[in-house]
């Protein structure tokens, strides 16, 4: 068994099924996996953590703290990570950051490796925190390898960084080709929705063109458009509504073939604006594994492999859009999905993580294991004396 890995999120792990949880579920086959969320203001009397244990062995870490913590945040985290350190026996190997916001309580942490697994521009989100540019360039000087979720992105930051490598959007076709079976139930919220249908399944926020999907409503009647998953950042009361529209809240990842296997067309109507700039959407090769036709806007990581290589029609407005759809659901599929599939067989999680896994080790030397229990809790101090591990779900209060 490896060294733990400390991740540091701004994702909650039992929100939507992303990139984090595809790398790390993988990764937990050889090491303990702690994965830090962002705090919630829920606590009492005192601020306090709490560990679940997620499938495939990986740690779930919520920090709970009071209202009024929040003048000292950083410093009640900080406190609550070293106990976590010590209660939990971890002698962190590598330290995973996908916010650059958590060095405010992290940064007196050592490890072999420094990891800061870019999957976005966050800066460029809705409701980014102050600081978050400073953070990165924090971070940036502390990685010891940078990982870029999309081929945009890492054309964006790779002179930021002399260890910088892109790693798209993968896949797990095993998964998501249960859709093209025919053998899988209808979910009965779908079953009664007429054909043809044309799906998205996704975050619904900001990064949705939904004047977009009104125009399509409007200009295809005829077509039902299904929307899967939960709305964040913006009001429900914005999305926009027609009787062939469709909004059947957030699926987990187990049942979004079910839905997939049920569409005739499946769709990217991404805005295109700053937070959608440096995208690669993790559903354009899911809703490819499916069988599915895609037509999407022209984001440039959809454009760049999929448009290319004609597995993805692109359009913009809501007439081309309505157009395109119209082709895909004309089309000779086999070819299509012969084209798919030799490209989908290259691009799978488990040959992401081994790559992204030889990067970590090389930090760490050949014997990766030797290295595990040179971080400490102050830079420079002895390696602490490690108490028992704690019971499975633990509570720990201060």
């Amino acid at each position: 068994m490896k060294g733990d890995i400390l991740c540091f999120s701004h994702l909650r792990w039992n929100f939507v099924f992303q990139r984090p949880q595809h790398l790390l579920t993988r990764c937990a086959r050889d090491r303990r996996v702690f994965v830090v969320e962002e705090p919630v203001f829920d606590a009492v009397d005192r601020s306090h953590i709490t560990i679940t244990h997620a499938p495939a062995r990986v740690r779930v870490v919520v920090p709970h703290l009071r209202e009024l913590d929040r003048e000292c945040e950083a410093d009640v985290q900080r406190r609550l990570l070293d106990d976590l350190i010590v209660t939990e026996h971890i002698r962190p190997e590598v330290l995973w950051y996908y916010t650059p916001m958590s060095l405010r309580f992290s940064d007196h942490l050592n490890a072999p490796a420094v990891v800061y697994d870019c999957m976005d521009e966050l800066s460029n989100f809705a409701g980014a925190p102050p600081g978050l540019r400073d953070a990165e360039r924090a971070l940036l000087r502390r990685a010891g390898v940078v990982f870029t979720g999309g081929r945009s992105l890492y054309e964006a930051k790779k002179h930021l960084h002399q260890n910088i490598h892109p790693f798209p959007s993968s896949v797990d076709v095993d998964h998501f080709a249960t859709a093209r079976s025919g053998n899988l139930p209808e979910p009965p919220d779908q079953a009664g929705l007429p054909y043809p249908r044309i799906g998205f399944f996704g975050v619904l926020d900001e990064r949705l063109d939904r004047d977009l999907i009104a125009g399509l409503a409007d200009l295809r009647p005829q077509y039902q458009f299904v929307l899967l998953g939960p709305v964040v950042k913006i009001e429900p009361a914005w999305l926009p509504h027609a009787r062939n529209i469709h909004y059947l809240g957030q699926k987990s990842y187990t049942e979004l073939p079910q839905y997939l296997a049920g569409w005739d067309v499946a769709m990217l109507p991404f805005a295109r604006n700053d937070a959608t700039r440096y995208i690669s959407p993790t559903k354009t090769p899911e809703y490819l594994a499916g069988g599915r036709p895609v037509v999407s806007t022209s984001i440039t990581d959809v454009v760049h492999p999929y448009g290319d290589l004609e597995l993805c029609r692109i359009a913009d407005t809501p007439q081309e859009f309505a157009e395109a759809i119209d082709a895909a659901l004309a089309e000779d599929a086999v070819t299509r999905q012969q084209t798919a599939d030799a490209l989908l067989a290259t691009m799978s999680w488990d040959a992401t993580w081994q790559a992204m896994s030889e990067h970590i080790d090389a930090l760490c030397g050949k014997d990766s294991a030797s290295c595990s229990i040179i971080s400490s809790l102050v830079p420079g101090s002895p390696a602490p004396s490690w108490p028992s591990a704690s019971p499975q779900a633990l509570e720990k209060r201060f």
